[in-house]
């Protein structure tokens, strides 16, 4: 018999909040899941729609620190300054 692994996910704030509610009971079932899944595949392309681009200088140094970064994390440079763009134009704080 194999032993099921569990990986520690840490979860920001947001995260444990949407968790506690789920875990209290708070959601309900939507009526049209076909309807509401369309809108939110609607919204996420719309938010995650890449249709711009930059230009932009850096210091040798920093882009270097950047890619190893993204390296570490596993995803390209590029995408990796683009989160940190998103969360930074969405108001959300640096980790």
């Amino acid at each position: 018999m194999m032993k099921k692994s569990r990986q520690k996910i840490k979860l920001d704030a947001e995260e444990k909040k949407l968790l506690a509610s789920f875990e209290k009971g708070e959601w309900k079932s939507v009526k049209d899941i076909k309807k509401h899944k369309k809108i939110a595949k609607a919204a996420a392309k719309n938010t995650l729609q890449k249709d711009a681009r930059i230009n932009i200088r850096l210091s040798s140094n920093d882009l270097l620190r950047i890619k190893q970064k993204a390296a570490f994390e596993g995803i390209p440079y590029q995408t990796l300054i683009a989160s940190i763009l998103h969360k930074f134009a969405a108001g959300h704080p640096a980790e």
